[in-house]
């Protein structure tokens, strides 16, 4: 009697970068703000070390129960937009969580929604993160680019279409 033995065919798995911007985007599923439902994955070795999402600090209100805290900025080519206030972005909680808990973000890979902003990105850089790995480009992204190039810092961009805020 012949053996008979089938390949099975393998399941293609996500790359390390697919895989983390893909838990990213779950943990912003915990979000609070409904203008950015983003969430922030930090990893040091192919370990998930730290991870945040958009929400009021504890104990204060949520956008999604309260409403937005809008105000209006004047942006440097003239134009206004409005930006929500009330809560912190994914990133600068995913960074708080890590020095809550007392974890070294040194070395690490940030993943995120979208390009960070450039408060986000002096938070990263202090930190001690070596590498961003966004989704897509944000809208006001050139003052982080530069900032991260001084910093030594590798920015990589999967998706190079800008992510969009609904108006509200």
């Amino acid at each position: 009697m012949k053996k008979v033995t089938r390949k099975l065919s393998k399941p293609e798995r996500p790359s390390w970068d697919e895989y983390f911007l893909g838990m990213a985007n779950y943990v912003g599923s915990r979000a609070t703000c409904d203008r950015g439902r983003s969430g922030c994955v930090i990893v040091r070795d192919k370990r998930v070390i730290s991870t945040g999402y958009v929400g009021s600090p504890p104990g204060l209100p949520h956008c999604d129960d309260v409403g937005h805290d809008m105000h209006k900025v004047i942006n440097d080519d003239g134009t206004e937009s409005e930006h929500c206030i009330r809560t912190a972005h994914a990133e600068q909680n995913a960074i708080v969580q890590a020095a809550r808990f007392g974890v070294a973000l040194e070395g690490a890979t940030l993943y995120c929604k979208m390009v960070v902003c450039h408060v986000c990105a002096k938070m990263a850089i202090s930190a001690g993160i070596t590498r961003i790995v966004a989704q897509r480009d944000y809208h006001a992204s050139e003052r982080t680019k530069e900032m991260f190039e001084k910093a030594g810092i590798k920015l990589d961009i999967i998706d190079k279409r800008v992510e969009e805020y609904a108006r509200q």
